[in-house]
């Protein structure tokens, strides 16, 4: 690649020097100095569902993941609880979902993935206790306390990138999409849930919810991100009933769900994560294997995003995307996490990266640029809906450097909390570890390999094979090599 990855640079001033070059409104900085106490670890105040107060610790979540690591039941593995408890370990006060939790078998994104089980003879609170009880134990014993510490859930369906049973997607469609139709090779039989069929899916993340509170999680997500059914139907311009067309149908299935599980569990708290912008789908283009929007002319005006110009859909509008937050703050949303697009078919922009998974492209420009989208919509929303507390995403990408920008982006009241994902994996105690003003462990900081994402798309559990001793020793870790050599090639 040739844009110099981030861990190239030796000093905050030369970084800044490169990281200020590529903004053009020149609107980012970094701060050049941290110390311990700074402001990410200032406690955040939000509201809790009864209008009381609730604080969260620090300024550090931790976002959910899909680990490819439990049991085809629903539950646990001991590769599931270890990851759980590094979290609990991380010193990070807002844990966003820690998982990605299906509501019913068939919106799983793989076999293994944590999910609902409606056969009787699963335990499905003993298994979300585990988890919830792992997590805090672990937390308490490195921390001290969990009285500022907040735990959700995150509620999913996997819709179009459903693979229940196997490598194989078993697409569940909001709409009908011809570009990623083609990119995944799907015709028009593939499955569009009927409105009943949706509406079986709220029942669904109502009784998760219900099962969370009952546990004792503090809040859960209601998931509207990456690709996902609730994100797909965001964007559902060309699905007719009552799903789908204009901006009140396309939001009933969010908003009715949120209204249900307040009913029910009126004293849970409720945040949404939500790919707040899209962009057209990218394809790997032949001869240099950059990533490209392969016939995006041919496909204009664009009916298919949520928070894209139609005209120009790699281009954000965020005129419904303000809309779809201003709903949030209305229904009572404690917090809105905020992502760009989807792992599937715009891994560039949603988890920028200097090597990209086995079935991915090349970026068409430094990845940090990307990093500055992300930070650079936090900012926007931020000012068209003031009020709602944010979390921000895009920043593992960063590496060493991600205290000094997030530092700068806290203090100057951008963002109100940073989201980490990879880099969890390999460096959960980073936290911790910025808010003691403790030097950063190098040896363990996340340089986007993608070996998290190479791994479950080609059947393995999701690690940090390249730094974490425990996956290192796995032999799906030689099996990770062999990939990331053919995809070099490819």
């Amino acid at each position: 690649m040739d844009h110099p990855p981030p861990g190239r640079f030796r000093t905050i001033e030369d970084f800044r020097a490169h990281w200020c070059g590529l903004d053009e409104e020149r609107e980012l900085d970094c701060d050049l100095e941290i110390r311990a106490g700074g402001p990410m670890a200032d406690p955040l105040v939000v509201t809790g569902a009864d209008g009381g107060e609730r604080t969260i610790g620090n300024r550090f979540t931790v976002h959910p993941m899909e680990g490819w690591d439990g049991t085809p039941e629903g539950g646990p593995t001991d590769d599931t609880l270890r990851r759980w408890r590094r979290f609990g370990e991380s010193g990070a006060k807002l844990i966003w979902g820690g998982e990605a939790y299906a509501v019913q078998p068939d919106g799983r994104a793989n076999p293994n993935q944590l999910h609902l089980n409606p056969d009787p003879s699963v335990d499905n609170a003993a298994n979300l206790d585990r988890l919830l009880s792992t997590l805090r134990a672990a937390h308490l014993e490195h921390h001290g306390s969990t009285d500022d510490l907040l735990v959700g859930l995150q509620l999913t369906h996997s819709g179009r990138f459903s693979r229940p049973d196997g490598p194989s997607m078993i697409p569940r469609i909001a709409e009908l999409n011809p570009v990623l139709s083609m990119k995944y090779g799907l015709d028009a039989s593939v499955h569009v849930l009927t409105d009943g069929e949706l509406r079986e899916i709220s029942d669904r993340m109502v009784e998760a919810a219900c099962l969370a509170a009952d546990v004792g999680f503090d809040f859960v997500d209601v998931k509207c991100c990456h690709g996902y059914l609730l994100h797909e139907l965001l964007g559902a311009h060309t699905r007719s009933g009552d799903h789908g067309g204009c901006f009140e149908n396309r939001t009933r299935l969010f908003r009715d769900t949120v209204k249900a599980i307040r009913s029910e569990r009126p004293g849970l708290m409720i945040g949404c994560r939500v790919s707040i912008t899209d962009t057209y789908p990218m394809f790997r283009r032949e001869g240099d294997a950059i990533g490209h929007p392969k016939d995006v002319a041919e496909n204009t005006p664009w009916r298919h995003g949520f928070g894209v110009n139609a005209m120009d859909p790699t281009l954000s509008d965020f005129t419904e995307s303000q809309a779809f937050l201003e709903l949030c703050r209305d229904l009572g949303i404690f917090m809105a996490n905020l992502t760009i697009g989807s792992p599937y078919y715009c891994p560039h922009l949603q988890r920028p990266a200097a090597y990209p998974p086995s079935d991915g492209y090349l970026p068409p420009r430094d990845p940090l640029c990307e990093v500055q989208r992300h930070l650079k919509t936090v900012r926007t929303i931020k000012a068209l809906v003031p009020g709602l507390p944010l979390v921000g995403s895009g920043w593992s990408y960063l590496q060493q450097w991600i205290p000094f920008i997030a530092q700068h982006e806290i203090r100057s009241g951008m963002v109100d909390s940073v989201g980490l994902g990879r880099s969890m994996l390999s460096y959960p105690t980073m936290p911790a570890d910025v808010i003691a003003g403790r030097e950063l462990q190098r040896k363990f900081l996340c340089r986007t390999f993608s070996d998290c994402t190479t791994a479950p798309r080609n059947g393995m559990i999701s690690g940090c094979y390249p730094l974490d001793e425990h996956y290192k020793k796995l032999p799906q870790a030689v099996e990770l090599k062999v990939l990331r050599k053919e995809a070099s090639r490819a």
